[in-house]
């Protein structure tokens, strides 16, 4: 079954086009730090973007390999897209998805900080 979600304000909706997830990527690199997404991997295919692009303002640092998604007008961060290590891939913020439980969630730990040099 889909799941849905997006920012606060509306502007920004998607569909992912598999069951919720029951478990959930945190890092600790130096914009996971400031930001606190609870990340969540897809494939390009099973995303669906229902809103513009138009209300989207992208962030990319370090490599440039992953465009980090902000709603221009409330300032949420729901998604990324970018290329990962097997592909294309597109991280979903569960903190901006509908009807997940964050506290049933399982939380893997990444040691980002370690992996991830900070900005340029």
């Amino acid at each position: 079954m889909p799941f849905e979600g997006g920012c606060h304000c509306g502007a920004v909706r998607y569909t992912v086009d598999e069951d919720a997830p029951t478990k959930a990527m945190e890092c600790n690199c130096s914009i996971c730090r400031r930001r606190a997404p609870l990340h969540h991997f897809t494939t390009p295919d099973k995303f669906t973007l229902e809103t513009s692009r138009d209300a989207i303002g992208t962030y990319r640092w370090n490599t440039g390999n992953i465009g980090f998604h902000s709603c221009k007008t409330c300032g949420c961060a729901p998604f990324a897209e970018g290329q990962g290590p097997s592909g294309p891939m597109v991280e979903i913020n569960l903190r901006c998805a509908d009807d997940i439980d964050i506290d049933s969630l399982t939380i893997e730990k990444f040691d980002g900080a370690l992996k991830v040099p900070g900005p340029k």
